[in-house]
């Protein structure tokens, strides 16, 4: 058995022992609102994970993405200030994302600088872009629409009120969906992994390797937009500390969900599964009133873990694989 499928069995195990444990230990966790609210919670972080998970597989990483979401949302607030209607904050929003992370990506491809320096550096560059550019001030009164987005449940919308599957996570559904057709069924995807197995080698082969870092980089930035549209909506505000350390749970998603971090192998169910594990995981740890430095702690420990077991898996199926007889033919 490959070592992906195996680490999906694992996780599906992780979800349903999550869910098992919670749901016999803590009142109100299986009730089907209570688990509808809480994708609330990861959304969001769910939303930067995905093309987290594309860009580590290709070998390199984003560290500033929690950042790029402030910024984005101060972009926002500004032309929000300036009159502009909700369709125009999100494209603003958005646009704003898409160059974060071209800028990431020039200076990644262009100058051959390690990805994970480069977006070390621009994380402070934009997050104290947004400190400098809204001080400790915050923008609020945003429309309407842009709160329903970020609040909103489908069954609302169409009518049927008992269907309250929020708004937010429909769009990551459909989000992970599209990120999981192009990586797993299309050859944008294989050469992602043939990239990230061994740049060197792709470049050789006529793969374009500096044009896909640099797409990955505006991919990642785009969905921050997007994720900043969906935070701002949903909290009613603007302020350049919000998604403080999102980055961390992001990566956390990414690595637990089987992604290599050296590049080159991963699966999006993996991930998937992942974000379901950590979201239902936070959601009853907040239920029983763990604090909230606990849970990070725990949540370090998960990522450790998760870097280690798949390396101890392939170690002990390596072993096996010495241990058979070899049959030589008459």
């Amino acid at each position: 058995m490959k070592t992906s499928r195996l680490w999906e069995i694992i996780l599906v195990m992780l979800l349903v022992t999550v869910m098992g444990g919670f749901g016999a230990s803590t009142s109100g966790f299986l009730d089907i609102y209570n688990l509808s609210d809480s994708t609330f919670n990861f959304s969001e972080k769910a939303l930067i994970a995905l093309p987290m998970a594309l860009i580590i597989i290709a070998g390199e990483i984003d560290i500033s993405v929690a950042a790029i979401i402030a910024l984005c949302s101060v972009m926002m607030g500004l032309s929000k200030n300036a009159g502009a209607g909700p369709l125009t904050i999100t494209l603003v929003g958005m646009v704003a994302g898409a160059a974060c992370g071209a800028l990431n990506g020039v200076l990644v491809t262009r100058f051959a600088l390690p990805s994970i320096v480069v977006t070390i550096g621009t994380l402070s560059l934009y997050r104290g872009a947004a400190l400098v550019i809204l001080g400790d001030g915050a923008v609020t009164g945003y429309p309407d629409a842009l709160i329903t987005l970020g609040n909103g449940y489908v069954g609302d919308l169409v009518g049927v009120p008992e269907f309250q599957l929020p708004l937010e996570f429909l769009i990551f559904l459909i989000a992970a969906g599209a990120f999981g057709i192009v990586l797993h069924t299309t050859v944008w995807g294989r050469r992602i992994f043939a990239i990230g197995a061994n740049p060197v080698a792709a470049r050789f082969s006529g793969i374009a390797v500096d044009r896909y870092r640099v797409v990955l980089f505006v991919v990642i930035g785009v969905m921050a937009g997007l994720a900043s549209v969906l935070l701002t909506g949903r909290i009613g505000s603007t302020r350049p500390n919000i998604a403080m350390g999102w980055e961390l749970d992001a990566i956390t998603m990414v690595i637990l969900g089987g992604v290599n971090i050296n590049g080159g192998s991963g699966t999006l169910p993996g991930v998937v599964l992942a974000i379901f594990v950590l979201g239902m995981f936070t959601f009853g740890l907040q239920m029983a009133n763990v604090p909230g430095i606990v849970m990070s702690m725990i949540l370090g420990g998960l990522m450790i873990l998760s870097m280690i077991v798949p390396i101890l898996i392939q170690r002990a199926q390596q072993r096996r694989r010495r241990a058979q007889p070899v049959v030589v033919g008459a």
